[in-house]
């Protein structure tokens, strides 16, 4: 008998502390807030950026959304309030690790050192990072930026990559971070850094964007392999369960490919630019088999 009781009180045990776990968790925080509050960029055109209505808009936005439509569902609350609050590369972690958003949906790179902060929903974009730099510049490697400034975004994957790499070819690259995308573009633009390191997908959008797109070439060089995901709180399975179901069900359905289209394969507002960049064999596999890792060799 009292091997039983011990056994009902370790049950019972488990169950509050199960039900504790619960009642911190982003899905209770949403539920008793009444809304859900998502993070945003304002200018990684195509994923997560503000029109010229100052709304906030992209292909990161359209996925979150999805999952968004998920949280309502599981809920009970079609009224859920959603709340965009803007992020930059060296905000959008400390914001998702302290609580503030709830889901940072833009152009962020999933890797095993950022999993030891946050959490990643799959994966939804492949990229790699390379340099842009104006064609007048005659810059066709690493090494034509020996001494030369450059510049990347602060915070980002790539300034950390192009700091190392710096120091371990002795390269002597004067290394300025940008505040975010459009301020390192234009200190190329203006001549103010000879290239400008970032995921070759948003180098391509702000070259198309610029006003003399002809005058820039995009490094043909890849040195990492970059998967994109929206990001969320660590160590919280129930959400991460109803997001990754959502964002699961929407690629594996097939209706993923249309959202891409609509953002890789046709104008994009406010200016109408058009990438035309087709789906690649890697962001291919993950549609056809969802990933949320963030080791690089599962998508070579």
């Amino acid at each position: 008998m009292k091997l039983l009781a011990k056994l009902v009180l370790g049950v019972v045990a488990l169950a509050v502390a199960a039900g504790v776990s619960a009642q911190t968790g982003t899905l209770k925080k949403i539920k008793d807030s009444g809304t859900i509050t998502i993070g945003h960029r304002d200018s990684s055109i195509p994923f997560s950026y503000y029109d010229d209505k100052q709304q906030v808009i992209g292909y990161a936005i359209d996925i979150c959304m999805k999952a968004v439509d998920a949280v309502k569902a599981e809920l009970k609350m079609p009224n859920l309030k959603v709340v965009m609050n803007p992020v930059t590369s060296a905000t959008r972690i400390p914001l998702i690790a302290n609580g503030t958003i709830d889901l940072e949906c833009g152009s962020t790179t999933n890797n095993l050192d950022r999993e030891k902060q946050v959490a990643f929903t799959n994966t939804y974009f492949v990229t790699a990072n390379r340099y842009v730099a104006k064609k007048s510049s005659n810059i066709k490697t690493l090494a034509d930026l020996k001494g030369k400034t450059v510049v990347s975004t602060s915070g980002t994957t790539n300034i950390k990559w192009l700091t190392e790499e710096n120091g371990k070819q002795n390269l002597g690259m004067n290394i300025i971070p940008a505040k975010d995308h459009a301020e390192a573009f234009l200190m190329v633009e203006t001549d103010r850094a000879v290239a400008f390191f970032m995921d070759d997908i948003l180098l391509a959008s702000l070259v198309a964007s610029a006003k003399t797109p002809g005058d820039y070439a995009i490094g043909t060089e890849a040195y990492s392999v970059e998967p994109y995901a929206a990001m969320m709180p660590k160590d919280d399975p129930e959400f991460a369960k109803v997001v990754n179901t959502a964002t699961a069900n929407l690629y594996k359905s097939g209706q993923i490919n249309a959202l891409y289209d609509k953002w890789f394969l046709k104008p994009v507002p406010p200016k109408g630019i058009n990438l035309n960049l087709p789906e690649s064999p890697q962001l291919k596999a993950v549609f056809a088999n969802p990933t949320n890792s963030g080791d690089p060799a599962v998508y070579k």
